[in-house]
């Protein structure tokens, strides 16, 4: 364990946010969960106070751990080899298994994301991780359909969880079935998007057709 007596308190909340989650889910997203988790790696609570600066601090700080842990179970070489489906399923699925243990503690963390004050900050954090696992699925878009892509995979998440939340099957198989399904959607739209763009070129286009009229091809 790592000794966290001359730590930083960006590194103060990277090391906490995980035992922080742990005690959310019994007293709450509050002082006493970080004083908790203060007391079980031996940080003096004021100073554990003075990193997490609210509610707010505490959920990113865990959503960023989990974006770690996901990283840290999925690296390159495990992913190398499988198709950007498998990719996608893979790096949800082990974000699922991260945060199994704590489903009362998200359930939560979501409940004060969807505060009216609080929704910028949550799309922010649904967009930071759908952009991590975009990019470890080695995805190199720079144009629009690097936003499209995020949009779309921060929604397909965030329903699974819905699903994942209430999901009592063995193995969680009802919420592997539909994060499946919606794999597939994601899929079907990122095909049917290639065709309408390269058939795009061919369709009549004003501002080429004037452009030619201007500057014709020799």
């Amino acid at each position: 364990m790592t000794d966290l007596a001359d730590a930083t308190l960006d590194e103060l909340r990277a090391a906490l946010a995980p035992a922080v989650a742990q005690n959310a889910a019994f007293d709450g997203w509050n002082h006493k969960a970080v004083e908790a988790a203060a007391a079980s790696r031996g940080v003096d609570k004021d100073v554990a106070l003075l990193a997490f600066d609210g509610p707010m601090a505490m959920i990113d700080a865990w959503f960023a751990s989990i974006d770690a842990a996901m990283q840290a179970a999925l690296p390159p070489e495990k992913l190398g080899a499988m198709k950007i489906r498998a990719k996608i399923t893979a790096l949800i699925e082990a974000r699922l298994t991260i945060v199994a243990p704590e489903r009362e503690a998200l359930r939560r963390a979501l409940t004060i994301l969807a505060l009216p004050q609080n929704l910028a900050t949550a799309a922010k954090l649904g967009w930071r991780s759908a952009d991590l696992m975009w990019r470890l699925a080695g995805d190199t878009a720079t144009d629009y359909n690097h936003y499209t892509k995020r949009t779309i995979l921060a929604g397909v998440y965030g329903t699974t969880i819905t699903v994942f939340l209430d999901d009592e099957s063995e193995d969680w198989a009802d919420t592997r079935a539909f994060l499946g399904r919606r794999i597939e959607g994601i899929m079907a739209f990122e095909k049917a998007k290639a065709r309408l763009l390269g058939k795009d070129r061919h369709h009549f286009s004003l501002s080429r057709f004037i452009g030619r009229l201007r500057y014709p091809a020799v």
